[in-house]
């Protein structure tokens, strides 16, 4: 399994798959993780790694204690599809 990483310098979650990475640039305010922008490579696109980093994300804010505020529209219908992580939403 793929593993979310903070990369904190660039302020984004990264997942890299198959020489490749799916980002999402975040703001963060104490608690508050903001998530305006989320991209998957050409390469990678269909096959999951967008949903695959969004769960990484959730998994990240549960264990960190931080919540989400999704701005990109692909992070939002993300949580809509998942209720199931409605937990970390402000």
């Amino acid at each position: 399994m793929s593993v979310v990483v903070d990369n904190e310098a660039a302020r984004r979650f990264e997942l890299e798959e198959d020489g490749h990475t799916a980002f999402a640039s975040y703001r963060r305010s104490d608690n508050i993780v903001t998530i305006p922008h989320v991209e998957s490579p050409v390469e990678l696109r269909g096959k999951g790694a967008a949903s695959r980093l969004m769960e990484g994300i959730a998994v990240l804010a549960r264990a960190n204690g931080f919540k989400i505020v999704p701005t990109c529209p692909y992070a939002v219908a993300w949580f809509r599809r998942h209720p199931e992580a409605g937990d970390i939403l402000t």
